[in-house]
């Protein structure tokens, strides 16, 4: 069960309000990077969680922290829609809150909510779970997570610098040490499930024995003129202790492929249903060619 007070976990204010600001902090709500992308993502994974229960339970407590942050975001949202134009027809010259509907806002803010925040993105996508990562293999989620907090802090840093407001500044600054806490916390988790060396590599339940060890820590060069990046992860030891990092070109180890021609009742061209017909087709293509070189 989840349960609420109706009290927001952190104040929330606007001295200024700024319907365009309004619009850049759905993107916090509703972005890739935003509040409901890790409620869901955190959510989801404590649902599947099997094992240890203190994950689950820890999981689900970021979860229903990231549901106020979501809260406390829309309320933001709304703050700074009050006193937005509700009309073209209203006076939109000089004053930066009656301009903006010609500035820069959201439409649907007037159109489909009345002044009040949606599950969307800053550019009105709304939020569609394409982006929540739940494996059911822990170790692998508190990595995402991890990626998760960090663009979900450069997020709130840009929005940060983006408004000079002393209130939205405040409730940002609360929001950002949150990030900091979290991304700390997923790597603790990691460390609590006895760190890199033994969780990697993932799922370190797969044995190393099945993989195709010639490249499991091989570092593969593509580029055209033979070059190799070197760095950490050329040379010295692998990230989890079990072997040296080494490099190499790569190299085509496959034919091209070959597939079987087109069934009759595939929908394809005649040519397409034996390979001399398509042979013919390429012959006859690369003749032209030929003639009008």
């Amino acid at each position: 069960m989840f349960y609420t007070d109706g009290q927001l976990q952190y104040p929330v204010r606007v001295e200024r309000p700024n319907p365009v600001f309004a619009r850049a902090l759905q993107q916090a709500i509703g972005g890739v990077e935003g509040e409901i992308r890790v409620a869901m993502q955190y959510m989801f994974q404590a649902f599947g969680a099997r094992g240890p229960a203190k994950y689950r339970d820890m999981l689900l407590n970021t979860a229903t922290e990231e549901l106020g942050h979501i809260e406390m975001l829309a309320t933001a949202v709304a703050l700074n829609l009050e006193n937005a134009p509700l009309s073209l027809q209203e006076e939109m010259s000089a004053d930066p809150v009656g301009g903006a509907v010609l500035n820069g806002m959201d439409f649907r803010h007037i159109l489909s909510t009345g002044l009040a925040a949606l599950p969307s993105d800053a550019n009105g996508v709304p939020f569609d779970a394409s982006h929540v990562y739940a494996s059911g293999n822990l170790a692998a989620d508190m990595y995402a997570n991890v990626t998760a907090e960090s663009s979900g802090r450069v997020l709130a840093v840009r929005l940060y610098n983006m408004t000079d407001d002393p209130g939205m500044k405040d409730m940002l600054s609360f929001l950002i040490a949150r990030d900091t806490m979290h991304q700390q916390q997923w790597l603790a988790a990691i460390e609590d499930m006895g760190g890199e060396t033994v969780n990697l590599p993932i799922p370190n339940s797969f044995p190393q024995t099945q993989e195709n060890q010639d490249f499991s820590y091989v570092y593969l060069g593509h580029m055209t003129d033979g070059t190799i990046p070197q760095g950490r992860w050329s040379e010295g030891a692998s990230m989890d202790g079990k072997a040296n990092f080494s490099s190499q070109v790569s190299q085509p180890m496959g034919g091209k492929p070959s597939l079987a021609p087109a069934r009759p009742d595939g929908g394809g061209q005649t040519q397409q249903t034996s390979k001399s017909g398509m042979g013919g087709v390429v012959g006859a293509v690369e003749g032209a060619i030929e003639r009008n070189l």
